[in-house]
Parts: structure tokens; C-alpha cells; sequence
């Protein structure tokens, strides 16, 4: 039992320790406000449901069927950096052009109803914006580890999956409750943090873009 309950704590630790920086849920919270600006309060909540739920759902079809999936396709992790990282550019680049000359609109923009943004809770509020390329490879490379030791796989896949579902727990909590940093740091200083943060996730992107065409390039030199 004993062996058993270190196997779970070990995967639990693993899969927080590694989705949790990369998905980061408060540093995607003012991106989450940019996206929903004008919403009510129970609209961005409902929305952040949907957006945790879809991220829980994505992460653990990626750890259970992840691996396979690039294979039938023929594809690798790096190509699916190259093109996340080119949707999560695509996002920042467009929040940064939202954001200029429409300094105002979380204030005066009119409230949308939840339909229009439900549509967007997928595509680009849960990826690439909450889970992105970065945390789909980490979400396969899970799967591909509680595979290698079948001795361990209904612990290690349980460790792994409550792993997920604290994160996805998280990204409910910071995007539920986003509003908050509004009124605590004020109109200006919302403006200013959703610039940074969208800058952020604009270098991110070209990081992810980066990283997928060194490996996609350099592997075939250093054969």
C-alpha cells in the first residue's frame, strides 16, 4: 500500500509541477478579462466553467490518447509546437491591436450575451490561450511515462489525472474570479497589465514556434 500511495503522490506531483507553470492560470487571468470584456459577472463565470471543463477534457484525451494520435498522423511534438506556437502569436498579436485606441473598452463596451462568447470558449479561450501546444506535449509525455511501467499504470494514471483536475480547478478560480483585479488595481492599471500580459503570451508563442523549429530542423543534423 505503501508503494502504491507513493506511485500516486509522485504522479500527482509530476503532472502539478509540470502543467502548472506552463498553463499558469493567474498570469492567463487579465488575457481571460481582455477576451470577456463587458461581460457580466455570471457570464464570465459560466464561461469559466466551460473553459476549465474543456482544458480538463483536453488535457486528459492528450495523456490517454496523445501519443497515438501523433503517430497515426505521422506527426511530431515539434511540428506541433510550430504550429501552436503560430495560433498562440496569432491571439497576442490580435489582443495587442484590440488593445490599441480601444484603451476604454472594458468600461464602456457593451455587455455581450453568453452565446457569442461560448463559441470562443474553445478556440482561443481554452487553446491556445489556457492549454496550450506547451502543455499538450507535457499531457502526452504523462501518458507516455504511466505507459512505460505497467506495474504502476491505475495508480500512476489516477496520480496524473487528479493532477489535471487540480489545474483545471485553478483555472476556474483565477478566471471566475478576474474581475476582481479590476477593482482592485483600477481601469489604467488593467490596461497596462492586459498590454504586459498579452506581449507575454505574443513572446511565448514565438518561444513554443521556436523551440518546435530547432527540434523539427536540428534532429536530423545531430543523427
Amino acid at each position: 500500500m505503501s508503494d502504491a500511495w507513493t506511485g500516486f503522490l509522485s504522479a500527482l506531483m509530476f503532472a502539478l509541477a509540470t502543467l502548472a507553470p506552463i498553463i499558469n492560470p493567474p498570469g492567463a487571468a487579465p488575457i481571460f478579462l481582455s477576451l470577456t470584456s463587458g461581460a457580466s459577472e455570471a457570464t464570465r463565470s459560466k464561461l469559466a466553467g466551460r473553459i476549465a471543463r474543456n482544458s480538463c477534457l483536453l488535457l486528459l484525451t492528450a495523456m490517454a490518447l496523445g501519443s497515438y494520435v501523433l503517430m497515426f498522423f505521422g506527426l511530431s511534438l515539434a511540428t506541433i509546437r510550430i504550429a501552436g506556437g503560430l495560433l498562440v502569436i496569432a491571439t497576442a498579436w490580435h489582443l495587442l491591436q484590440a488593445e490599441h485606441g480601444t484603451e476604454l473598452k472594458l468600461v464602456i463596451a457593451p455587455e455581450p450575451s453568453l452565446e457569442p462568447l461560448a463559441s470562443r470558449s474553445f478556440y482561443p479561450m481554452t487553446f491556445p490561450v489556457t492549454v496550450g501546444p506547451g502543455s499538450i506535449a507535457v499531457a502526452i509525455t504523462l501518458g507516455a511515462g504511466v505507459r512505460l511501467d505497467l506495474t504502476t499504470l491505475p495508480i500512476g494514471a489516477l496520480g496524473a489525472v487528479v493532477g489535471i483536475m487540480v489545474v483545471s480547478g485553478s483555472i476556474y478560480f483565477c478566471f471566475r474570479f478576474a474581475s476582481r483585479l479590476l477593482r482592485v488595481i483600477g481601469g489604467q492599471g488593467t490596461v497596462v497589465l492586459l498590454r504586459l500580459s498579452a506581449f507575454i503570451l505574443l513572446a511565448i508563442g514565438v518561444q513554443i514556434l521556436c523551440d518546435g523549429v530547432v527540434e523539427r530542423f536540428a534532429a536530423p543534423a545531430s543523427r
